[in-house]
């Protein structure tokens, strides 16, 4: 199983040709692409931010599309600054939401962080095995998923990001959604990790030239690639401890 297909050139500004950067709507996405499906199918686990805000949004407006107005909550306002807001008034008017859309979004946070804030540490990844106990479930998935895994210089984990959602044997890779949360959180390192729906965890070629062509754009934008991990059932192999980065 690979990483495959992927796309490696580095645009200082993330910018990107005409056809890569399209931002597609909801009603041009097959249904299998859609947040809902994916969310009945896979688990919530392999989407994305702005997905899972378009989920709580619901719908979209006559001028908007949901998913262009969940991006642009995730763009403009910052995942980090959204976890911390509690004024409807004043997300409305940062963002142009209607007050049920920020009631809305407002209110699923509240209600995360009284489910699970309490009971969240903060969380030191210093091993390959750390990182596998973290995301050991994704072992199980039927597709692909490549996270991101950011880190301060302590190793604390600043954001968990999903980079990529592929098919069974195959994820599409972008520079610029591996390095942009790195800059946005100012990470000093990350971990790449993805799985092998088929159990192995050895890599590919295709996934040991993904790292190394990281790695040289990392060492460009003074980033660490610290490891790449690939999870398997039950099993993990780490690019660093084996000597391949």
């Amino acid at each position: 199983m690979c990483c495959c297909n992927f796309l490696l050139t580095l645009y200082w500004q993330f910018d990107i040709s005409a056809d890569m950067s399209r931002i597609y709507k909801l009603k041009e996405l097959p249904p299998e692409k859609k947040p809902r499906e994916k969310l009945k199918n896979y688990g919530p686990e392999v989407l994305r931010n702005h997905e899972l805000i378009a989920i709580i949004l619901g719908r979209g407006t006559r001028k908007e599309d949901v998913l262009s107005i969940a991006r642009r909550v995730i763009d403009d306002y910052g995942a980090k600054s959204l976890s911390y807001e509690q004024s409807v008034e004043k997300l409305s008017a940062a963002l142009n939401l209607s007050e049920i859309q920020s009631c809305q979004i407002i209110a699923a946070l509240e209600l995360g962080r009284r489910l699970f804030g309490k009971a969240r540490k903060e969380v030191y990844l210093n091993s390959p095995r750390d990182v596998f106990e973290y995301l050991s479930g994704s072992g199980k998935l039927e597709k692909e998923v490549m996270h991101g895994l950011y880190l301060d210089v302590k190793n604390k984990l600043l954001k968990d990001e999903i980079i990529s959602v592929g098919t069974v044997s195959c994820s599409i890779v972008h520079t610029r959604d591996v390095f942009k949360p790195a800059i946005l959180d100012s990470a000093i390192g990350i971990i790449l990790v993805h799985n092998h729906p088929s159990g192995e965890p050895e890599p590919s070629r295709e996934d040991i030239a993904l790292t190394k062509r990281l790695k040289n754009v990392a060492e460009l934008m003074d980033i660490d690639i610290l490891d790449h991990i690939i999870i398997g059932n039950d099993m993990y192999y780490s690019m660093k401890s084996e000597g391949i980065i």
